[in-house]
């Protein structure tokens, strides 16, 4: 068995954990420009490093209500199978090792009714720790192929021409 490191974010009160492979960076969200005819957890794209990124709010795509988003809010720029898609959660600043054998598995019934999004449970220090099975994340019910509302958005947007902010026009 080997451990592996996470990233540790905070949702609706609770702790949840991505593996740290799967994530690129995280970073303040600064601007979601809205996109139309997209899923309702898909809040639109950001500009993140010269990309334009697909954004999928995790708060409305677990079934919690939406909150405004403040100061702790972050965007987790994850990439897995050739898509990049960036997570919005309330707070993210914690990277840990999780041994493998802090980690139970999730009984089927409490996995979620439309995936399994959870791939484990770990307990650290009395703090219970939810871990996410990201392709099951990024898979949106109602669609033929996992995730393609992203992938298209994601294809679509990658070419488009951005929005410039005030500090890269540059002033006579």
């Amino acid at each position: 068995m080997t451990d592996e490191t996470y990233v540790l974010f905070e949702l609706a009160g609770a702790d949840y954990a991505l593996r740290s492979r799967e994530v690129q960076h995280i970073e303040m969200l600064e601007h979601v420009t809205q996109v139309p005819n997209t899923a309702p957890c898909v809040d639109g794209v950001v500009f993140s490093r010269g990309q334009v990124i697909p954004a999928m709010n995790l708060r409305v795509r677990f079934g919690f209500p939406r909150q405004a988003y403040d100061l702790r809010t972050r965007i987790i720029v994850v990439h897995t199978q050739q898509r990049t898609v960036a997570l919005i959660v309330d707070a993210a600043r914690e990277f840990r090792t999780i041994p493998e054998d802090t980690i139970r598995a999730i009984d089927e019934q409490v996995s979620g009714i439309n995936g399994n999004y959870l791939r484990g449970v770990a307990t650290i220090n009395q703090r219970l720790i939810l871990l996410l099975e990201l392709e099951a994340v990024l898979s949106l019910p109602g669609k033929g192929n996992p995730a393609e509302v992203l992938r298209e958005l994601h294809a679509a947007n990658s070419a488009a021409p951005r929005r410039l902010r005030q500090s890269e026009v540059s002033h006579p």
